[in-house]
């Protein structure tokens, strides 16, 4: 049975995957949200908790799964699987980043947003780009506020390390929601540094999927079905039940 690890990006925890966690436990997969450190609640301490911390949680879930994994990371979630992928290359399957991509040694994931007291608040709807906020309806902006935990600011501001090789060989898609691969295929050809990890993959692909930034919100069946045709070596979605 398929293991599929699922990290959330900035502000969410695993439960914010519901809707596609089971859409991917009815095709049969053995799902696994996870809520990383200092993201338990709102209350939580974040105040030591670092980039470093978040990715060995991430790799203490692939030392216990039974079999190679596959690691699905959003947003800022993204450079967690690319860091857990340095680490345990031999033990992903495939990487797939949900609206983000693989970060290099070096990077940081945002150092721009606002730090109060250790830990990095929503910063509310104007900080983002249209494009970002595409179906985001007030009831799905309203559920995203709801269940929002602010991020520890060591996990946006610590640089990212990595070094083993053996990464780019592991299979890598990005599913594009906001920035679509004719976008991100032009940053490659640029040599963005956004993008520059990826283009060292040896076996990459995109897929668009037009939506919003958060699209295990806006188009969760959708996004799981991308995960399970990526999977399965299918390219294009099948439909996948939900709920």
């Amino acid at each position: 049975m398929t293991h599929v690890i699922l990290v959330p990006g900035f502000w969410l925890d695993g439960d914010s995957w519901g809707t596609v966690t089971t859409a991917l436990r009815a095709a049969g997969y053995d799902v696994e949200p996870l809520t990383l450190p200092g993201k338990e609640s709102r209350h939580a301490d974040r105040s030591s908790v670092r980039l470093a911390d978040h990715v060995a949680a991430v790799v203490a879930r692939i030392d216990a799964a039974p079999e190679r994994v596959v690691l699905v990371g959003h947003s800022g979630g993204g450079s967690i699987i690319a860091g857990a992928a340095d680490a345990r290359p031999d033990r992903v399957e495939h990487a797939i980043y949900v609206d983000t991509g693989p970060m290099g040694e070096g990077a940081v994931i945002n150092d721009e947003l606002p730090v109060e007291s250790d830990e990095v608040p929503f910063p509310g709807w104007d900080a983002f780009e249209p494009p970002e906020l595409t179906d985001m309806t007030p009831r799905v902006r309203a559920h995203f506020e709801e269940i929002a935990i602010p991020e520890p600011a060591g996990v946006a501001r610590d640089p990212q390390h990595v070094g083993d090789e053996r990464r780019f060989s592991v299979p890598s898609t990005v599913i594009a929601c906001s920035m679509l691969s004719v976008v991100l295929e032009k940053l490659m050809a640029d040599d963005h540094p956004y993008m520059r990890e990826f283009a060292r993959m040896e076996n990459r692909s995109i897929i668009d999927l037009p939506t919003g930034h958060w699209p295990q919100l806006t188009k969760p069946a959708e996004l799981a079905a991308e995960i399970v045709g990526i999977v399965e070596g299918r390219g294009a979605a099948g439909q996948v039940a939900v709920g």
